[in-house]
C-alpha cells in the first residue's frame, strides 16, 4: 500500500490537516483512526463554544467534528476506522492492523502525526489513601455520561481546574449530582476564565487554589475525600484539612501528549511540552514526518487546533511536491515568564508572510511586556495587562521584522512595564 501522505489520528487535527494537504494538490490521502468513529474527542464533548474562531458560529463539539467529516468525505480522502498504527519507521513506512485488513505496511511519501493527548490518571499523582470505585478521569466520566449514557456519581468531588474538570462540574450537576468543591493544587487555575465563570460561579461551586487531595476513604465504593491547603512547595499543611462526604472524585490533572509512536520512531520530544519539536513547517525531526494539534502541545481551543494542522497539511504538500527550501536554522529561546514556544526553531526561507509563535507563561503576570528579542534589539513589544498559563499566547512576526536578524537565535520573554 502506498499513499503521498498518510496522517495517523482522525480527530479534529487530522481531519483538517487531511483536507487541507488536498487542497493544496496531494491526491493520494490515508487518514487511520483508531476509534469506530472520526471526530476524536469532540464527539464525547457536547457543550457548545466550539467554532467561534472556525466558523464565527457557536457549535457542540459533535456539530464541529461534522462540519470536518463532511468535507473529508466529499473530497473522497479514504479513512480506515477500528485501526490501530503499531509503528512508524524513519522511512514513513507505518504498520498498522485492524480486523478487516489484517496487518498492513503503509509506505507513504509524508506523514501527519495527530494522535492527540491522553489524561493523567491517579497513578501519575500518586494520591494517597483507599483504592474504592468511583474514582474516574473527567474525560472518562465525560464519556460514560455523554456517550454511554451512565451517571457515576450523586456526590462529586473534582480534582484540577483544567477546561475538562470545569466543564464536568457543571455537566454533573445538569445531571441532578451534588458538585462539592473544585479543588486545585495550584494558586490559579488551569482552565479558561470563561469556563471559570460559566462553569462553576454560575452554579455556586466553590473553587480552592493552593489545595489537594490527601486521603480518599472508602472500602468499595468512595465514601469521603480530604483535602487540605499546600504550601508554597505544595505540601499540605497541618490543621487546614477539609473532609468532604462524597461518593466519586474525578480528577483533571492535566493533559500528556499522546507520542509513544513518536518515541519510538526516534523523533526528539521536547521536555517543556512532552511533543515533537517542529520547526516553522510543523515538521519533527524527521524530514517529512510533521505533527500538529495536541500531540504538538496541548490548545486551549479546537479552532487553534484546526488552524495549526492546517499549517501541517499545507507543509506536508509541500514536502510531497518537493518544494521545501533548506536554509539555516533560527533557534526560539524562550526568556523570563515563558514555558514553552511552538515552533523550537524556524528557517525563514519557508516563511510566506510571517511566523506564528505559540506559547504558554509559568504563571499570572499583570501589566507586563511580552517581547521577541534579537540580542538587545527589540524586534516585537506586545502590551499584555493580563498573561495566565491556562489561556494560550500567539505573536504573529512579520516576515520583515526576521530578514535582518544578527544572530542564531531569537527569544521571547516577559519584562515588566516601567513603574508597574
Amino acid at each position: 500500500m502506498r499513499y503521498d501522505l498518510v496522517v495517523i489520528g482522525g480527530g479534529p487535527g487530522g481531519l483538517a490537516a487531511a483536507i487541507e494537504a488536498r487542497n493544496n494538490g496531494v491526491e493520494s490521502i490515508l487518514v487511520i483512526e483508531r476509534d469506530k468513529e472520526l471526530g476524536g474527542i469532540l464527539q464525547q464533548c457536547i457543550h457548545n463554544g466550539f467554532g467561534l474562531h472556525e466558523f464565527k458560529e457557536e457549535l457542540t463539539g459533535p456539530e464541529y467534528a461534522e462540519r470536518f467529516i463532511k468535507k473529508l468525505q466529499e473530497n473522497n480522502i479514504e479513512y480506515k476506522l477500528d485501526t490501530m498504527v503499531l509503528e512508524v519507521t524513519p522511512e514513513k513506512i507505518v504498520h498498522a492492523i485492524n480486523t478487516v485488513d489484517g496487518y498492513m505496511m503503509i509506505e507513504a511519501k509524508s506523514i501527519i502525526l495527530a494522535m492527540g493527548c491522553r489524561e493523567r490518571t491517579r497513578g501519575a499523582i500518586s494520591i494517597p489513601g483507599e483504592r474504592p470505585a468511583g474514582v474516574f478521569t473527567a474525560g472518562t466520566a465525560q464519556r460514560f455520561i455523554n456517550m454511554e449514557g451512565y451517571m457515576v456519581g450523586k456526590k462529586v468531588l473534582i480534582l484540577g481546574s483544567g477546561d475538562i474538570g470545569l466543564i464536568m462540574a457543571r455537566r454533573m450537576t445538569l445531571e441532578g449530582a451534588e458538585v462539592k468543591a473544585v479543588v486545585e493544587l495550584m494558586p490559579f487555575s488551569g482552565g479558561l476564565a470563561r469556563n471559570i465563570v460559566q462553569c462553576l460561579n454560575d452554579y455556586n461551586i466553590p473553587l480552592y487554589l493552593s489545595h489537594t487531595v490527601i486521603d480518599i476513604k472508602g472500602k468499595e465504593r468512595v465514601e469521603g475525600v480530604t483535602i487540605a491547603k499546600v504550601d508554597e512547595n505544595r505540601r499540605p499543611i497541618p490543621g487546614t484539612e477539609i473532609e468532604y462526604e462524597c461518593d466519586t472524585l474525578l480528577l483533571s490533572v492535566g493533559l500528556i501528549p499522546e507520542n509513544d509512536i513518536s518515541r519510538k520512531t526516534g523523533i526528539i520530544i521536547d521536555r517543556r511540552t512532552s511533543g515533537p519539536i517542529v520547526n516553522e513547517m510543523m515538521e519533527t525531526s524527521i524530514p517529512g514526518i510533521f505533527a500538529c494539534g495536541n500531540v504538538v502541545h496541548v490548545h486551549d481551543l479546537v479552532d487553534f487546533v484546526s488552524a495549526e494542522a492546517r499549517k501541517a497539511g499545507k507543509a506536508a504538500a509541500k514536502f510531497v511536491k518537493g518544494e521545501v527550501q533548506k536554509g539555516e536554522y533560527i533557534d526560539i529561546k524562550t526568556g523570563l515568564g515563558i514555558t514553552y514556544t511552538v515552533p523550537q526553531k524556524y528557517r525563514i526561507e519557508n516563511l510566506d508572510k510571517f511566523l506564528e509563535i505559540s506559547m504558554r507563561v509559568n504563571n499570572i503576570y499583570r501589566n507586563m511586556r511580552l517581547q521577541i528579542r534579537d540580542g538587545e534589539n527589540i524586534l516585537v513589544n506586545l502590551k499584555k495587562s493580563h498573561l495566565a498559563p491556562g489561556e494560550m499566547e500567539k505573536i504573529v512576526v512579520p516576515k520583515k521584522l526576521l530578514e535582518g536578524i544578527k544572530g542564531k537565535e531569537i527569544e521571547v520573554c516577559l519584562v515588566a512595564e516601567e513603574g508597574k
